[in-house]
Formats: structure tokens, sequence, C-alpha cells
């Protein structure tokens, strides 16, 4: 009844096709923003993949790298500087020491803060690409637990 009343099935489909429309005008499909959404994020992978693809590595670039390696040992080095610093000249290592003392309190607390963000992002990095191995993998085959069996059958 309906196809003689607008004049055919196409004109019915037609019909559809504009009501889905209109209709998503005012109701977003979810299914066309998943897949834009989707869309975008292979987007966005596929361009960060091709950027790593092929490091080339500039003299600045090694240059940067080297002086990211630096922090720790001079720390480590510039400690124990210090220490032999005072056993071989106490006089002068004392003149320091008061020198560091009129140092201003929030400067030692951005120095702290500083040292902490930089090794804390270090360590950060380190544990979150670290190899997670499970706790049983020393211990060779893990005991049959037939409740966790039964579990991955089910």
């Amino acid at each position: 009844m309906l196809g003689k009343l607008v004049g055919g099935p196409a004109a019915v489909s037609a019909l559809g096709e504009a009501a889905k429309g209109v209709a998503e005008i005012f109701v977003p499909s979810a299914t066309k923003r998943m897949e834009l959404s989707a869309e975008a994020q292979m987007a966005a992978l596929r361009q960060l993949g091709e950027e790593y693809q092929h490091p080339a590595l500039s003299w600045f670039d090694r240059m940067v790298n080297g002086l990211n390696r630096l922090p720790r040992p001079c720390l480590a080095f510039g400690t124990l500087g210090l220490f032999t610093y005072a056993m071989v000249d106490p006089e002068a290592f004392a003149k320091r020491m008061v020198g560091l003392n009129a140092v201003p309190e929030p400067l030692w607390w951005l120095l702290g803060a500083i040292v902490a963000f930089y090794f804390g992002a270090r360590e950060t990095h380190y544990f979150r690409s670290r190899a997670v191995s499970s706790p049983f993998a020393s211990q060779g085959a893990a005991e049959e637990n037939a409740a966790l069996e039964d579990w991955r059958r089910g």
C-alpha cells in the first residue's frame, strides 16, 4: 500500500534514506562516530610509527644522548670529590660549606624538586618499559589448578 502511495520501491528506499539522514542530524550515528574515532587513532599510530621507523641520529642527537647520561655519574663522582676535598683541604671546604649555608631555602627546594623529577621520571620510564615475568616462571612448571582450568575452558 505504501508503495502505491509513494510511487514504487525506489521511492520508498529514497524516503527511508532521507529519513535516516534527517535523524542523524539530530542524533549522531554511534557506529559512524566509532568508525571515525578508530580511523583517527589508526592515522595517529601510523604517523607515530613512521616517525620512529628510521631514526637518523645526527651529531646533535648523539650529543644530547650523551648529555642525558651525565647527571648520575657527575652527582656520584662529585659527592666523592667533596669527601676527598674535605680531607685534603678542610679549611677551604669549610669556607665553601659556609657559602652553601647562605643559599636561600626556596632555592634548595627547587634543586631538590629538579633532581627528584629527573630521577623519578627516569625510574618511571624504566619501570614502565620493563619486561613483566610470572612469579611462577622461576619455579618451573606451576601446579595444576582445576578451578583455573575449568574457568579457562568454560
